[in-house]
């Protein structure tokens, strides 16, 4: 195509006219582009060069956008006052036309532009005044389009705040303070954690299909964790316990096909994590159909999950045939029983002794594979124990193993689990604590409000489950303008006499 077929074709569109005001605004930039690719061309090529043109030409590209943002969200409502409607109905509140006035800094992915927009205020009420045309556009906190917002939310879920205002004005050119970065942070999070629930119920059902029509000798396995982990909490001297847990499916032949991740900050009885967790479980069971999975529940022997399996896991209704209960297996983890195996053989043998790493090994190595496995383990350190006098101090943490294995023992047949194509650990929970909490929230000098972290957590259990961008979608469909009721357009001295 040539210039001289190229100028008659612009013309003979149908939007030219519209656009030439435009077109004017972008042609100093489309100079100053031509102006950087011809001295490139004729310079010396070398990296320096290429690095400084690619990052010059970023620059100028993103002044295009720029300009091309402002100029199309600005155009959206009249630019005359009376051609607006008189009255705005919204949500059963009624308001009345006011003059355009700009908002200065709204951010967007090209930088930040001016928006001029008209200001409706309540007529009966004390009301906040609204600006319809941030309605329509989902402006976030008053400060940033949802395509930067979104941006927001996405490094705030894994950056520190300095590395996040950081990326803003290197990337888009933006200048926040973390007051306005909080705002806009805080606003993601509470929007994409009302659609959490849902966009994570329907992942694992969709797991739980691709389960059952998966080939092995096993059924399908939706496996449930929780753990705790302490955080540094401002204006408190001790760290307090977080909760995390998981919900992962396995199929028939014991492949953990995904997880999905919840987590809560510190607070007494760990209350909203159960909650959250037993309503996700539910749904789940609700729509997984008629052939549910083996139900499994791997945790260690804490009271927190204990408290949790005896009163709600237990206590939980099959959807399909109410009020039968369904059978939940409880599985302490296999590794965190090894830990109190090791403590029986330094009570018996004594620590570093090479009698009591052989004589774990043996017992881990029956605890996992032998039918009845703790059974035998017990039954071997009695017979020890009956044959040594030990020490105070050995007589307590052999009691104290002793009483922690034979007291569970019911939740230890791991022989029987494995038969099953269930998970013996919780390795899934445990790393959870870490990739949710202490990657993000535990890192060198921090201390957290429990809301401010809320915050951090909703946006990093929805990355972590895979359903950020599910969850998106959603959130910006429940943003959608709502019905909006209009008074006629008024003619100029009734919009005096109004005004």
């Amino acid at each position: 195509m040539t210039t001289s077929t190229l100028a008659p074709l612009l013309g003979a569109t149908a939007f030219a006219g519209e656009l030439l005001e435009l077109a004017g605004l972008l042609l100093p930039r489309i100079v100053e582009m031509g102006r950087l690719l011809t001295a490139f061309q004729r310079g010396a090529v070398t990296p320096s060069t290429t690095y400084a043109f690619e990052n010059a030409l970023r620059d100028q590209l993103r002044q295009v956008g720029r300009e091309i943002v402002s100029w199309v969200y600005n155009h959206l409502e009249p630019s005359t006052v009376h051609d607006m409607p008189a009255q705005l109905g919204v949500e059963a509140e009624w308001y009345r036309r006011r003059p355009k006035s700009p908002r200065n800094r709204l951010a967007t992915l090209f930088g930040s532009i001016v928006l001029w927009r008209y200001l409706y205020e309540p007529l009966a009420t004390a009301e906040r005044s609204i600006f319809p045309l941030e309605m329509r556009l989902g402006v976030v906190a008053g400060l940033a389009t949802p395509a930067l917002a979104a941006r927001v939310g996405h490094w705030s879920a894994d950056h520190t705040q300095s590395g996040v205002v950081a990326n803003l004005q290197r990337e888009h050119g933006i200048r926040w303070g973390t007051s306005s970065l909080r705002k806009v942070t805080a606003a993601v999070s509470a929007g994409l954690a009302e659609q959490r629930h849902a966009v994570q119920v329907a992942q694992v059902v969709a797991w739980l299909h691709q389960a059952r029509a998966s080939k092995g000798r096993h059924r399908p396995v939706l496996s449930v964790g929780r753990d705790g982990i302490f955080l540094p909490l401002r204006d408190d001297e001790e760290y307090r316990e977080g909760a995390t847990a998981t919900v992962s499916v396995l199929d028939r032949r014991g492949r953990r096909l995904g997880t999905v991740y919840l987590g809560c900050m510190p607070e007494p009885g760990q209350g909203t994590l159960s909650q959250q967790l037993t309503q996700l479980l539910k749904a789940v069971l609700q729509q997984a159909g008629p052939d549910l999975p083996r139900l499994e529940y791997v945790t260690d022997g804490g009271y927190h999950p204990t408290r949790y399996y005896e009163e709600v896991l237990q206590q939980m209704v099959d959807p399909r045939q109410p009020p039968r209960r369904l059978n939940w297996i409880w599985v302490i983890d296999f590794y965190h029983a090894c830990l109190y195996l090791t403590k029986l053989a330094e009570a018996l043998f004594g620590e570093l002794n090479r009698g009591a790493q052989a004589w774990s090994h043996k017992m881990r190595q029956w605890l996992r594979d032998k039918p009845r496995g703790l059974g035998r383990v017990l039954h071997s350190a009695a017979a020890l124990h009956a044959r040594w006098e030990l020490s105070a101090a050995e007589e307590k943490t052999y009691a104290k193993a002793y009483a922690y294995l034979s007291k569970r023992r019911q939740f230890m047949d791991y022989a029987g689990y494995r038969k099953q194509g269930l998970a013996m650990g919780s390795g899934i929970t445990e790393a959870a604590c870490k990739t949710v909490f202490s990657q993000r929230l535990k890192l060198s000098g921090m201390k957290w409000q429990g809301e401010g972290g809320q915050v951090i957590l909703d946006l990093r259990v929805l990355r972590l489950s895979g359903v950020w961008d599910e969850a998106h979608r959603a959130y910006l469909a429940a943003r959608e303008r709502p019905e909006v009721a209009t008074i006629g357009v008024m003619g100029r001295a009734e919009a005096q006499k109004v005004a």
